[in-house]
């Protein structure tokens, strides 16, 4: 089995969200982003903050890591984005096999 996950990324506004979500999959970096506000309690440089952002989930080959998280950053407004995978350990084959479509580099 191919090495899929969902990689997790916060961004600050819905508008940064799509764009990184169009591009992950237009880059077939991604086979699918789902989008939905959150709130997040975080302390930065000292400083304990709340706010409203957007979670990605990602799904994708994680043998694009790499690439997924250059692209991520080369789109991302925040300093520090948040960038990480969960694997995924199992997964219905039609779904998988389906992943395996949308993210295939020509």
């Amino acid at each position: 089995m191919a090495n899929y996950g969902i990689v997790l990324v916060t961004a600050g506004t819905e508008a940064e969200a799509n764009a990184i979500a169009q591009t992950l999959v237009a880059e077939k970096l991604a086979a699918c982003v789902s989008l939905m506000p959150i709130q997040s309690v975080y302390t930065w440089q000292g400083k304990l903050n709340q706010d409203t952002e957007w979670q990605l989930m990602i799904k994708a080959n994680l043998e694009s890591f790499s690439d997924i998280e250059t692209r991520i950053n080369a789109l991302h407004s925040y300093e520090v984005p948040e960038i990480i995978a969960i694997p995924i350990i199992q997964g219905a084959a039609p779904y998988l096999a389906w992943m395996a479509e949308q993210t295939a580099q020509s």
